[in-house]
């Protein structure tokens, strides 16, 4: 193996796991907004970027905030939660789903993924509040993450929550532009958040959303988010409140990246698509799978590796790449796992633990040129 992996090139330039991809829109949009002089947070563009993503999600209402952390926080705030509540969080996931909950003095109760979605398992979702019910105790809320790209099974999901009264948070940081029954990523739950991270399908740097349908919440979400301020002359204050809005700057961004979603989770499959035909039937390699009904923009590529089998690891993998100079990333660590964490109540089946002991995930960026593809593909191969 590190013979066949040590006769290939060095990259001269670093390919990254999902670089930014501008379309030329964006600098056209910023421009407008640099000329206009709305500098400053809020301007028109943040007024018309979160109306057309609220078209984008299938919802009523949408408030751009300054990252997908802030657009959490301020969900939760929204739906009462305190300290010592508990809230339930899918627990492979991204630490901002759990640290949201953290903010506001909560516990996190982490619930396992199932294996055909890799989200949120419905049967555990349901045994952990049967048990919360009968001693009494149910959590205030839910967050479920739609993780690498990838809806979760919400049919179910929501009907259990429904059941027992809980309400629903819908974690999209990883998901615009998915799908599940035909209905978009942020379209499920009381209320949803994206994140805009460099490294997301599409990117303001920085920067978040918050979709809801009840106008009271997003109003009030406004107004946390603008430090509580009371509409008074002066400076007038009655509650805590955030400085979580977005700069007119980032959402003029965002505006040219929402008009090529579509063409940017297109890019994503296809890349996909390529990995799974030259990786995907070789021994010991699987991919993430996709169920009937579900339409993932394959955010990351994640890939499961059988050690045994293909003859390396997925560290063996990564370290390869790596001396290749292209960037690739172990799945994520579930919550369970986490040093931080390790305080809190879990409920799991082995599900999360067995991706993270075995799982990668490699360069999906929109941008990226098949050559560079062609680059990671034959790096793999040569790991066996």
């Amino acid at each position: 193996m590190q013979n066949n992996v040590n006769q290939l090139p060095r990259l001269t330039d670093r390919l990254y796991l999902s670089a930014p991809h501008m379309s030329g829109k964006e600098k056209e949009l910023l421009i407008d907004a640099f000329d206009s002089n709305w500098i400053a947070p809020l301007g028109p563009h943040v007024d018309a970027l979160e109306k057309e993503f609220a078209v984008q999600t299938d919802r009523k209402h949408a408030v751009a905030t300054s990252s997908g952390t802030a657009a959490l926080h301020l969900a939760l705030r929204l739906l009462g939660i305190g300290n010592g509540d508990d809230v339930i969080v899918s627990s492979f996931t991204f630490i901002a789903s759990a640290n949201a909950v953290i903010y506001q003095g909560a516990r996190p109760v982490f619930v396992d993924s199932d294996a055909k979605t890799w989200n949120l398992d419905p049967q555990l979702l349901n045994d952990e509040l049967t048990q919360a019910a009968a001693a009494g105790k149910l959590p205030k809320a839910i967050i479920v993450v739609d993780v690498l790209g990838q809806c979760a099974d919400y049919d179910p999901i929501l009907e259990i929550a429904r059941r027992f009264e809980v309400p629903v948070i819908e974690d999209a940081a990883e998901a615009l532009g998915a799908s599940y029954q035909g209905r978009p990523a942020g379209a499920f739950g009381d209320m949803a958040c994206f994140s805009f991270n460099g490294n997301k399908i599409i990117t303001t740097s920085s920067g978040g959303m918050l979709v809801c349908d009840r106008k009271d919440w997003a109003d009030r979400g406004r107004y946390l988010a603008s430090q509580a301020r009371e509409p008074a002359p002066h400076y007038e204050h009655s509650e805590v409140g955030y400085n979580y809005r977005m700069s007119n700057l980032l959402a003029a961004i965002g505006r040219g990246q929402l008009s090529v979603l579509k063409d940017r989770v297109d890019r994503r499959r296809e890349i996909f698509d390529r990995y799974q035909s030259e990786l995907g039937s070789l021994p010991g390699i699987s991919m993430m799978p996709e169920p009937n009904g579900f339409r993932s923009t394959r955010w990351l590529t994640a890939i499961e590796v059988n050690a045994e089998q293909f003859g390396a690891s997925n560290e063996d993998i990564r370290l390869s790449l790596e001396a290749r100079n292209i960037e690739c990333r172990p799945v994520w660590k579930p919550m369970h796992m986490q040093t931080v964490f390790s305080g809190y109540r879990h409920v799991t089946n082995g599900v999360s633990e067995q991706l993270f002991s075995c799982g990668l995930c490699l360069p999906s960026g929109s941008a990226m040129t098949d050559e560079q593809q062609s680059q990671v593909i034959e790096t793999i191969i040569a790991c066996q």
